[in-house]
Order: C-alpha cells, then structure tokens, then sequence
C-alpha cells in the first residue's frame, strides 16, 4: 500500500472543521482504500494516529494503533504511568468525544504534521467515544483511558482544525531530540526545569 503524503503546519487543511463522511461513502471502495493507505501511512511515519486533515482529505476519519513493539522500547515505570496498553487498528469515522472525568494527566506530545517538536500536553485521562467504523457498524460510547485516550484526544482535534501546540504548555515546547532526552524525567522535573508551576 503506497503512503500519503503527510502534511505540515501552515497547510490550511489543519485549520479546518472536517466534513463529516456519509453511510454511503463508508462502504465504497474507494473509501476503504483510503482507510487502507492511512493505516500505511501512520505505520509508515512512524505514528500511533493520523487524521485525514493530515493527509490533505477534510473528512471526518482517524486511525490509531499503539503496537507491542513501540511500547516495549519503553521503560516498565514509563509505560505503567503513561497508562500505555496495545490497541488497534482502530478506524474512527464521524467520532463524537466527551470526557469521562476531569481529571486530567500530563505528558509529551508530537505530531507527524509539526515535524520534529514535542511538548507537554494536558488531557483528560479517560474519555467517552461513539462512532462508526470502516464497515459501517456504529459504536455507542465507548469508554478510553490512559493513552489510547490521548491519541484518540489528539487526532479528534485535527478534526476540528486543533493542533496539540494551541493545548500545549508553552514553555515546554522543544525539539524531539531534546524531548527524547528528557524520556525518563518525572513529569514534574521537567515542568520545573522550564520554570512551570502549573500542569495544566
């Protein structure tokens, strides 16, 4: 499956509302085959989410993975406080989001169209999601938490033309280099190191 290109910050398609996708779409062929190249896409960056904003297309859809192998290279304490679990594919079409509780959890956050930054981000822990999926079937709400849920956090505002750097801590913000050097810090460490009282 040939990838998509992937889209950079400053492409108007990022800062629109998606249109969203009709039953009739959502069983072409067509429409699956972009599922499809999506999916490669992400594997291919690599990512754990793509929006269709990112790939040029203003539709309502996202995809998510979180892999085995991504999460072994982190540490055992990293991942049980990231709440990071395996998941997907998951393909989301017209996905409606609202929170669970309000708790909320800091942590790094890139994205494969802000190339080579990352930031400490605030998100809800646990969330509540309906959609439809790739074969048409509609899910109810379906409760996420931990990391699935800020993925799916994430590639739900590039629907709505929101970039993780409108929700980030500003003084966080940092190559990925320097944020990839910072992997093991407590979260708290790195907010005092950037001279941040607050998490959120």
């Amino acid at each position: 499956m040939t990838s998509l290109e992937i889209v950079q910050a400053g492409d108007p398609v990022l800062r629109a509302v998606a249109v969203p996708v009709v039953d009739e779409e959502i069983v072409s062929a067509e429409f699956h085959d972009f599922v499809e190249a999506m999916i490669a896409t992400m594997r291919a960056a690599p990512g754990v989410g793509l929006a269709a904003p990112q790939v040029g297309v203003s539709k309502r859809v996202l995809v998510a993975e979180d892999r085995d192998s991504a999460i072994a290279a982190l540490p055992a304490s990293r991942i049980a406080d990231m709440e990071r679990v395996p998941f997907g594919p998951l393909v989301m079409i017209n996905p409606e989001m609202r929170p669970a509780s309000e708790e909320r959890r800091v942590f790094f956050e890139g994205c494969l169209s802000v190339a080579g930054f990352a930031a400490l981000v605030a998100r809800y822990r646990e969330i509540e999601v309906r959609w439809t999926d790739e074969t048409g079937v509609h899910h109810g709400w379906t409760r996420f938490s931990g990391w699935p849920a800020r993925i799916l956090q994430h590639e739900i505002d590039h629907l709505d033309g929101v970039l993780y750097t409108d929700r980030m801590i500003a003084r966080s913000f940092m190559t990925a280099e320097a944020m990839r050097a910072r992997a093991a810090m407590p979260v708290a460490d790195i907010l005092r190191e950037a001279g941040i009282t607050e998490r959120t």
